[in-house]
C-alpha cells in the first residue's frame, strides 16, 4: 500500500520530533522543516498529501502559507498551534485550513484529525458514489481511495505514488477533461506547469499497466492539446 506523505512545519524541534515519531510509527512518510520558506518550497516541489502547520514560525506567519497554497491547491492543511484566540482559529479556517488543533494535544486526537482530513480529500469528488464508498469503478478498473490502490480485474496494478495520484485525480472527475496544467499544478506544484514531459512519461507508464492496448485506451483518454479524461464510472 502506498504511504501518505505528511509535511510537518514546526520550529520547536522537540514537538516536531515527537510528531514525526508518532506519524512514522503509524505508517506515514514524513517530511520535516522549521521555517515557512522551506515549508513552501517542499509543498510546491513535493506536493505532500497533508501539511501540519504551526502558525508562529521564525520567518513568517503560517497564515501566509495557507493563503499562498490555496491559490493553486486543495491539499489538506491542519494547523497545530499554541494560539488559542478564537480570532486566530477563524482566520486560519477562513483562509482554507481544513482543521485547527490547539497545543498541547493528544496523539489519538492528532491521528484522528489526520485520517479525517485525508479521507475528505479521497472522497472529494463529483461522483457521489466515491464519497459514499471510497471506490470508483469503470469496467474492470477499480480505484480504492482508502487503500490508495488501483485494481484491474481484481489484481493490484502496482502504480507508483505519482501514477496513483494521476489516476485517482482523474477518477474523481470521471467523464470530464482535466487539463495538463491542472494535473501538473495539483500534483507537482505551480512550477511544473511549463513541462508536460513528466506527465506524459507517467501517463505512458500508467497505460502500459492498465490498458490492454495502450494505443487504443479504454480507461484514460487523451484530449489532444487539452488534457486527459477518465471513462465514466458505473
Amino acid at each position: 500500500m502506498l504511504k501518505d506523505t505528511i509535511l510537518i512545519c514546526e520550529d520547536e524541534r522537540s514537538i516536531s520530533n515527537f510528531i514525526s515519531t508518532v506519524l512514522t510509527t503509524n505508517g506515514y512518510e514524513v517530511l520535516v522543516t522549521e521555517t515557512g520558506a522551506s515549508a513552501y518550497t517542499l509543498i510546491t516541489s513535493r506536493c505532500p498529501d497533508l501539511v501540519l502547520l504551526d502558525l508562529g514560525l521564525p520567518d513568517m506567519d503560517g497564515l501566509d502559507i495557507i493563503r499562498a497554497v490555496r491559490e493553486w491547491s486543495q491539499m489538506p492543511i491542519i494547523v497545530v498551534s499554541a494560539r488559542m484566540r478564537e480570532k486566530d482559529k477563524v482566520e486560519a479556517l477562513d483562509l482554507g485550513a481544513d482543521d485547527y488543533i490547539a497545543k498541547p494535544f493528544g496523539t489519538s486526537e492528532l491521528l484522528a484529525r489526520i485520517r479525517t482530513a485525508l479521507r475528505h480529500t479521497r472522497t472529494r469528488a463529483e461522483n457521489a458514489s466515491i464519497a459514499q464508498s471510497g471506490v470508483f469503478q469503470t469496467g474492470e478498473l477499480r480505484i480504492d481511495y482508502d487503500k490508495r490502490l488501483v485494481f484491474l480485474r481484481d489484481e493490484d496494478v502496482h502504480l507508483t505514488q505519482s501514477e496513483y495520484k494521476i489516476v485517482a485525480m482523474l477518477g474523481k472527475s470521471a467523464g470530464k477533461v482535466l487539463t495538463y496544467d491542472a494535473i501538473l499544478r495539483e500534483l507537482w506544484g505551480p512550477g511544473a506547469t511549463r513541462n508536460n514531459q513528466i506527465l506524459r512519461v507517467n501517463m505512458a507508464n500508467i497505460r502500459r499497466k492498465i490498458e490492454e492496448n495502450p494505443a487504443e485506451p479504454s480507461y484514460i483518454f487523451t484530449e489532444i492539446g487539452v488534457g486527459y479524461r477518465m471513462a465514466d464510472g458505473e
